[in-house]
């Protein structure tokens, strides 16, 4: 059975915290993630009730070797496991789910969900689920 553990192999982190929903444009920053001690790093994004018509939202994967990330670049395309057109989402996506991966260096990341057209409510949160540690079993529940 321990072939099949992704449980003890894992650490979810809150990215983007469930809120209440916005109706406006305002992006939904994550907090900054820090892999050290981890091979691999996926967002999980959740939408819930996206009401209005022609709404968007683009993600954004930005990291850095700073802590508070100064100096924050894009990540390329090379350094994602997907896109970040495809971890976004339209107005078609009520209660969808998305996710990208990122397999870059710096070592501090985080997401950003920028809505555009958003004039309805909009509610969006994000886990940030690291994976391969260098040490396991990893702490249960998260710490």
């Amino acid at each position: 059975m321990a072939t099949r553990d992704l449980c003890n192999n894992i650490h979810p982190v809150r990215a983007i915290a469930p809120g209440a929903a916005v109706i406006d444009n305002t992006p939904f920053v994550s907090a900054i993630i820090d892999t050290k001690g981890y091979e691999s790093l996926t967002f999980l994004i959740a939408a819930g009730s996206l009401a209005d018509a022609d709404v968007t939202v683009t993600a954004l994967v930005e990291a850095s070797d700073a802590a508070n990330m100064a100096g924050a670049v894009a990540v390329a395309d090379k350094e994602l496991i997907g896109t970040e057109a495809k971890a976004g989402l339209t107005f078609a996506d009520d209660n969808a789910t998305r996710k990208i991966g990122y397999v870059g260096g710096p070592r501090y990341v985080r997401l950003t969900l920028t809505p555009a057209n958003n004039t309805g409510n909009i509610s969006l949160s994000a886990i940030a689920l690291l994976g391969h540690p260098r040490n396991a079993p990893t702490s249960n529940p998260p710490v």
